[in-house]
């Protein structure tokens, strides 16, 4: 049994890309509350590298009104519930333009669990040959570059590189490393 059970769920909005709920709960010592929960499909993170590089997008983020640099990610649109290989393979493409060889599964993320439902699926991109982006339109400001590893780390060390999944990405990434290394 669950310790907080939902006793009511009302839908308070809903776009093309996600949609908030109010949950009336109820606690393990009967006291009640709410919690308002923003539920998502599933993201791809895509950590594309040739072996000493790192592919990565920056684009501006409106909620934070910054430019940020991270891994390609995303959803599908129409909360579609798309399988999570073909959604990396996707978003690389979309991107970065990108084609992946091999796309290796690294593990999965919790996007935000305190406010989300949403969770991710780390995958790395290897084997990489270059085309032609696809990006949405809301991809437009979207810039692409080449970092070696070692700027890549200082980006993160600097603040350059916030952003919480790309964050976790490179963690999955650096613990297969070790056990495989």
């Amino acid at each position: 049994m669950d310790p907080i059970q939902r006793v009511s769920s009302r839908e308070v909005y809903r776009n093309n890309w996600m949609t908030v709920r109010e949950d009336a709960v109820r606690r393990p010592d009967g006291s009640e509350g709410i919690y308002a929960v923003v539920d998502k499909p599933t993201c791809a993170v895509v950590i594309p590298f040739d072996g000493a590089r790192f592919h990565l997008v920056e684009q501006f983020r409106y909620p934070l009104g910054l430019r940020r640099w991270e891994f390609p990610m995303g959803t599908a649109p129409g909360r579609a519930d798309v399988p999570p290989p073909e959604l990396a393979a996707r978003e690389l493409r979309e991107e970065t333009g990108l084609i992946a060889g091999s796309m290796a599964d690294l593990g999965s993320t919790d996007v935000a669990a305190g406010m989300s439902s949403q969770r991710g699926r780390v995958f790395l991109a290897t084997d990489l040959t270059q085309g032609e982006p696809q990006r949405e339109i809301e991809e437009q400001d979207m810039r692409t570059a080449w970092f070696e590893r070692d700027e890549f780390e200082k980006m993160i060390t600097s603040g350059d590189i916030t952003d919480a999944q790309t964050l976790a990405a490179y963690t999955l990434l650096l613990l297969r490393e070790r056990v495989s290394g």
